[in-house]
């Protein structure tokens, strides 16, 4: 069976955040988390380019280029969306507030 990594707050060993742009974040209901949200990488132009399902303590996380990117995050509490810019190597955080 094929499924997303785990998606907890801790980066997977051997990340090397002075090679890599990772975006991370929380996704959040009236300030509480929100597991299980699908949570899709937007690029600048709208295009979806992956998804993965938010822990249950709300945490993502993509590994991306860099750009601009849409975080966007559909659940059962709402739905959301955040911007995030990436400007090269390093951990780029975002909170995606779902209504």
């Amino acid at each position: 069976m094929c499924s997303a990594p785990d998606q907890n707050a801790d980066l997977p060993a051997g990340t090397d955040l002075s090679k890599e742009s990772v975006v991370v974040g929380k996704v959040t209901s009236r300030g509480s988390p929100v597991g299980g949200a699908y949570v899709r990488l937007l690029d600048g132009t709208g295009e979806f380019t992956a998804e993965v399902v938010s822990s249950a303590s709300g945490d993502y996380r993509f590994f991306a280029a860099p750009g601009t990117w849409t975080v966007r995050a559909l659940s059962r509490s709402g739905n959301g969306q955040s911007e995030v810019a990436v400007g090269g190597p390093g951990l780029f955080t975002t909170e995606v507030a779902v209504a």
